[in-house]
């Protein structure tokens, strides 16, 4: 079996695949219990192979401990056997997550073209032609990080944060000002990059996936994407399979 241990800006997810590409298990976890959870995974398990996406901070004791349970593991990196080519200019400074996003992406529409919009610490946008060429894309603050910029580079704008009350596109005051601006731009953002691969790419899928998916869900108008629950993790075992 295949584990799957993706470290985050805000969390490390673990997931255990079968071999025939089956999720039996997931686990969200932080730095602190990330060997602990691994140990219970490991009593329940018999796993082989493992592949580390990191873009966080790393776990410290995590290759010796995998090292102590002889079990193989890859680090994820461009220089990999991967599912794509890739015509971006600087392939070594691509995130592992993109990486790993884009070959889910490529798993389960690998004739068509696609747009993967991740919204997370980050907004990144991928775009995979249909003969799987990994163009590049952008990269935008998150819901997170806009927040808090207006907080830290202005004398009297409070910390916010988007909650599940129903966000105004007109402020009615300060607070509401301030989450219409950071929840409508983003969203106005990320409709408008469809729009425009839309008109240059006939027959784009679209996916969105991150940790304010939720929420973005609710106020986007373009309701085009492809399910896409647990797309990095797919991806990442894709990668991991490719590479045993």
């Amino acid at each position: 079996m295949n584990l799957i241990i993706d470290i985050g800006n805000t969390g490390i997810k673990t997931a255990v695949f079968a071999p025939d590409n089956k999720m039996l298990h997931w686990q969200r976890t932080d730095a602190d219990n990330c060997l602990n959870i691994l140990t219970r995974i490991l009593s329940k398990f018999s796993i082989q192979n493992t592949i580390i996406s990191q873009v966080g901070q790393p776990v410290e004791g995590l290759e010796d401990f995998l090292s102590k349970h002889n079990i193989a593991f890859i680090n994820l990196h461009p220089g990999l056997n991967l599912p794509f080519k890739t015509c971006y200019k600087t392939p070594d400074t691509l995130g592992a997550d993109r990486i790993g996003l884009v070959a889910g992406a490529v798993l389960k529409h690998p004739d068509t073209h696609k747009l993967i919009i991740d919204a997370g610490t980050c907004v990144t946008y991928d775009f995979i032609d249909k003969n799987n060429v990994y163009h590049g894309g952008a990269i935008s603050p998150g819901l997170r990080l806009r927040f808090k910029s207006l907080n830290d580079y202005t004398a009297n704008l409070p910390l916010l944060q988007a909650g599940d009350e129903e966000i105004p596109l007109t402020g009615y005051d300060t607070a509401t000002s301030i989450k219409s601006g950071v929840v409508h731009g983003l969203v106005n953002e990320i409709e408008g990059f469809i729009v425009k691969y839309n008109l240059n790419f006939h027959g784009l899928k679209v996916f969105l996936t991150g940790g304010d998916k939720k929420l973005l869900d609710r106020y986007i108008k373009n309701k085009i994407f492809v399910s896409s629950k647990s797309l990095l993790l797919e991806g990442l075992n894709y990668i991991l399979n490719l590479n045993k």
